[in-house]
């Protein structure tokens, strides 16, 4: 296992949108991991417990999204400040080719870029995300309670949030969620969040997007040409299981891992078994991934 240092790790990237702070760990091929939403999220948090496994054999880029409160804040959705990072950060950074891991948000964020620019991404990993519900009742448990939240930051409400997440409540210990309480508790980065997450905004982007002439990206998901591992945990409470399937069926060279016992972050609750799944996947013989014809 490489060895991971916060401090040792952080780099920083002057772009034209302002400043991009990021964690690079280990050595190779690069691998761009893209993290989540919700209150208090990094992408130090989010991958800080694998990236040491994820560093023996790749060169990890841990980017922090505009708006979480550790890169420079932004101006617009955080959703649309994501994505528009993703071009920023490999052109600045000389990058042509990536393999990607993307988060829930973050695994939304990475099928996009796969759906724009495909020549970028090499394969992709998501961790719960993208796809769309086919049987569950929207919105999830875990969108209410991000929103309830949002509208009212309490510990408590932090708590139930954080509970919803995972499939062991043990994993919420009080570190993380004083960690979490910080971040999500800063001014900036509240009021950003209120851009998405609170119950106005979220109806406004939901109506908004019914209403659209625009395609949603999961009807565009047969256009994604990266061999594409997705991973969800069984007992997901905020991307339900059934939201697997339509990624599944659609990106031509799709696989799908479920993880049993385990919630949202299945790369922190079912750490070993992910590893293994996602390190076999981005790994194997690019033979391996070609159509047959």
């Amino acid at each position: 296992m490489v060895d991971v240092d916060y401090e040792g790790s952080r780099r920083e990237l002057q772009t034209d949108a302002g400043v991009l702070r990021y964690h690079e760990v280990g050595d190779g091929p690069p691998l761009l991991l893209l993290h989540g939403s919700g209150p208090g999220v990094t992408g130090w948090q989010n991958y800080r417990g694998v990236v040491g496994d994820l560093g023996e054999r790749f060169r990890c880029l841990i980017l922090e999204f505009p708006g979480f409160g550790v890169s420079d804040p932004g101006e617009g959705h955080p959703m649309m400040m994501a994505g528009a990072s993703i071009g920023r950060f490999l052109d600045g950074l000389g990058l042509d080719r990536v393999d990607m891991v993307g988060n829930s948000m973050g695994g939304i964020v990475a099928v996009n870029a796969a759906i724009a620019a495909p020549q970028r991404v090499r394969r992709l990993v998501t961790v719960g995300g993208p796809g769309k519900a086919l049987f569950s009742h929207g919105p999830s448990e875990g969108i209410k309670l991000l929103c309830e939240f949002t509208d009212n930051p309490t510990r408590e409400g932090l708590v139930r949030w954080l509970h919803s997440m995972v499939y062991d409540p043990a994993v919420v210990t009080e570190e993380m969620l004083e960690e979490r309480w910080r971040l999500a508790t800063d001014p900036t980065t509240l009021a950003i969040a209120k851009r998405m997450y609170s119950t106005e905004a979220f109806a406004a982007t939901m109506a908004a997007a019914k209403n659209s002439k625009v395609p949603p990206y999961w009807s565009r998901l047969d256009k994604v040409q990266a061999p594409t591992l997705l991973t969800w945990g069984r007992d997901d409470r905020v991307s339900p299981l059934d939201m697997a399937m339509l990624p599944m069926r659609d990106i031509p060279r799709a696989e799908l891992h479920v993880l049993p016992d385990c919630g949202h972050w299945t790369m922190i609750e079912a750490r070993e078994a992910w590893l293994s799944a996602a390190l076999a996947f981005l790994t194997r013989p690019e033979s391996a991934d070609r159509l047959p014809g």
